[in-house]
């Protein structure tokens, strides 16, 4: 913020009529080029627009008017100066990331104790209890296991593919992922899995159990499943079933969570959970809580984003953006004190250092971070 000097001494330097000029135009041009990503939020949106609307009509009113005391450019500057407290608040009090990531000080706090992202990794434990780490695994087969080669990809992919009759249908494997981690499975109907971190997936090498393809998720996953009509693909949680013939669709199922979240992007899925079932049509999304389905229409990109390796946050709560920050950072995260109600809309690269993310909410001045080892504390 200008202190009273540096204020006064930039309204003398517009009180020019070519510079006046000039203030009016950079106005005008940073107003017709806001973000339009701040319009998804309703609230801010109608905010904005009055704000605009008043805007223009000062500087409209100032056109051919040369100031000839001070006292009208003061007039003037404080008008255009509540009009920018008011955007600036708007803007921060909503929105703490920025589609093109600001710059921040060259030397800040939480830089000091900085984390590195989540990367490609996951281990797999076999049917006889081998465990295989991924992330150091040699590209290439991997293992052969009840007729099925099992290899590792150059795109960071799990790949299983019958080479002849299954020996043993019912040979359990599971993919799992620490904090930190994240990787793909191509299983053996074709379908592909995306495993968020800190979750598995385990399912028999030949997938199919009665008839049916049967996987088990905990905690988050994205599907794109392969077309068969006369074998179900069904998605087991601690709480629900999903079952689809082919679709592409999202579950968050984390333990730690009291809600969770189906997204459907295409196709159909049935759930069931409770003694009771509901069918998804794509674009919706049906939360599970208490034993109860609630379904909403909903933005599925918004539920995808981590497999697009971003955060995007629409009207979020501190805790929720802290979860998602503990899962793929690697981190303990500790509340001290008061807990903010801000809720919190925006965008950033989940390949960002924990240093950058945490200056861009902190940026919003609703919440302070101090990173020690992998321990973050929370303060308001």
């Amino acid at each position: 913020m200008c202190s009273l000097e540096e204020t006064q001494r930039l309204m003398n330097y517009f009180e020019l009529d070519e510079d006046q000029e000039m203030l009016k135009d950079i106005i005008i041009d940073v107003l017709e080029n806001q973000d339009k990503s701040y319009e998804t939020n309703h609230a801010v949106a109608e905010v904005l627009a009055k704000v605009d609307r008043d805007l223009f009509v000062q500087i409209n009113d100032t056109t051919g008017i040369i100031p000839t005391r001070k006292n009208k450019t003061l007039k003037l500057w404080l008008q255009i100066a509540g009009v920018a407290a008011v955007l600036a608040l708007a803007y921060t009090g909503v929105y703490f990331f920025n589609n093109q990531s600001k710059k921040v000080a060259a030397v800040s706090p939480i830089a000091v104790h900085d984390v590195k992202p989540g990367d490609f990794g996951a281990t797999l434990t076999l049917a006889n209890g081998r465990k295989i780490s991924l992330a150091s695994a040699s590209n290439g087969e991997i293992g052969r296991e009840s007729g099925i080669i099992i290899s590792k990809s150059g795109n960071g992919r799990l790949v299983y593919q019958i080479d002849e009759k299954v020996a043993d249908p019912n040979a359990s494997n599971t993919l799992s992922t620490a904090r930190g981690e994240t990787y793909q499975v191509r299983l053996p109907d074709g379908s592909v899995v995306y495993l968020n971190a800190a979750s598995s997936l385990t399912y028999t090498t030949s997938l199919i159990e009665n008839g049916k393809r049967i996987v088990k998720l905990i905690g988050e996953g994205y599907f794109e499943v392969s077309k068969d009509k006369q074998h179900p693909f069904v998605v087991k949680t601690n709480k629900q079933e999903v079952e689809v013939l082919g679709t592409h669709f999202n579950i968050s199922s984390y333990a730690d969570d009291e809600v969770e979240k189906t997204t459907l992007l295409e196709g159909s899925v049935k759930l069931s959970a409770a003694g009771s079932s509901k069918v998804l049509r794509p674009g919706q999304q049906a939360k599970l809580s208490g034993g109860k389905i609630q379904i909403n229409e909903t933005d599925t990109d918004l539920a995808v984003a981590w497999k697009n390796n971003e955060f995007v946050i629409e009207s979020e709560h501190i805790e929720t953006i802290m979860k998602m920050i503990s899962r793929w950072y690697n981190v303990e995260v500790v509340y001290i004190g008061e807990k903010t109600t801000q809720r919190f809309s925006g965008k950033v690269s989940r390949f960002d250092k924990l240093s950058k993310v945490l200056e861009i909410v902190e940026s919003t001045g609703e919440a302070r971070f101090d990173v020690k080892g992998r321990t973050v504390y929370v303060s308001k």
